[in-house]
């Protein structure tokens, strides 16, 4: 115990030693201050605007904002605090000039049957995928709500898209981070009552718009076996065609999306169809490697122009399970969320 006791007081000295030296313009000291902490506030913004790349966007501007800002830290709060404040108010005035992120079930009613040759909406803002490798399970505050993982499932990440910034920051640092309804009206520029409004607004929200139970709480009720089963199924069904073994997978009231492309199906037959038509017949061959997106599990996809030649990376398909079948199919088009996921750009 005298050993941890020593070794708790001396990480202490050591970031107060590094807080002077930065405040002093040590730019080594300040790296060292915040690198335990890039991975978790590197998530709010993604939780916050729905992007990868505008959350390394925020990140950056953030960090840079708070090195400038650093000689006016006072301590009345803890550095983890007075970051995530500097971070999520970069995040709002980004969502505020950027706007939400969509899915393609919010500009418009399902297919009942596959759009050939669809072309994708640039002018569309994408929701994006996240490589959750490094996320850390479990909470980051005692009154936390949701785990690190349920907060960046897809549906949970949708859903915060429909809520005003201020809602969003305020049920995030609240229900994720676990921050008290004072320390995140001090962190907004706000008061209590008008944090108590945006939580409630935002609870209704988040209530009616993301299913129960969760991904992290379905995947633990499924088996880690299952889940693989899953995985290696839907990529072996899309890599030999299989129809038959593709239905065997889902639900009667599966969806399948690929953002960028606006079309999107829902039911088994409208989904069976888009497969048949799209990536059964069309597409000449697929490889495939496991991965993991938004805590959920997922597919890389690669297409190929036949089974001898390389195979280039086409999307990220994140699968959400009900009980042990596949609910919603999100394939996330293009080669550039690859390197994100350390996933390599193509295959022999």
């Amino acid at each position: 115990m005298s050993d941890f006791v020593s070794g708790a007081a001396a990480d202490s000295t050591t970031e107060v030693d590094d807080l002077a030296l930065a405040c002093d313009g040590d730019d080594a000291a300040f790296t060292r201050l915040v690198a335990p902490l890039r991975r978790e506030l590197h998530a709010h913004c993604y939780r916050m605007l729905g992007s990868v790349h505008d959350a390394d966007d925020a990140l950056q501007d953030a960090l840079l904002r708070a090195w400038r800002g650093l000689a006016r830290f006072e301590g009345r709060s803890s550095l983890r605090t007075w970051l995530y404040t500097v971070a999520t108010r970069t995040c709002l005035d980004i969502a505020k000039s950027r706007g939400r992120r969509a899915m393609p079930v919010d500009l418009g009613p399902s297919s009942d049957r596959a759009v050939v040759d669809a072309a994708p909406l640039t002018d569309v803002a994408w929701l994006g995928p996240y490589p959750d490798a490094g996320l850390a399970p479990g909470t980051t505050g005692p009154d936390a709500r949701y785990e690190q993982r349920e907060a960046v499932e897809l549906a949970f990440v949708a859903a915060m898209q429909h809520l005003s910034g201020n809602q969003r920051a305020a049920l995030l640092l609240f229900e994720v981070l676990g921050f008290s309804v004072a320390e995140i009206a001090t962190m907004m520029g706000t008061s209590t009552t008008s944090v108590n409004s945006a939580l409630a607004r935002a609870r209704r929200m988040i209530a009616d718009k993301v299913p129960s139970p969760t991904q992290q709480q379905t995947l633990r009720a499924a088996g880690d076996a299952r889940v693989r089963e899953v995985v290696t199924g839907f990529a072996a069904a899309l890599e030999r065609g299989d129809a038959d073994a593709l239905v065997a997978l889902v639900t009667e009231d599966v969806t399948w999306s690929m953002p960028p492309l606006p079309h999107w199906y829902r039911g088994i037959e409208a989904a069976i169809d888009f497969a048949l038509q799209i990536p059964m017949t069309r597409c000449p061959s697929w490889r495939h490697l496991a991965t993991s997106a938004n805590g959920q599990p997922g597919v890389a996809c690669y297409l190929g122009q036949d089974d001898a030649g390389p195979h280039h990376g086409w999307s990220i398909t994140v699968l959400t399970l009900r009980g042990h079948h596949i609910a919603e199919i999100t394939s996330f088009i293009g080669p550039g969320h690859f390197a994100r996921f350390d996933l390599p750009a193509s295959l022999p």
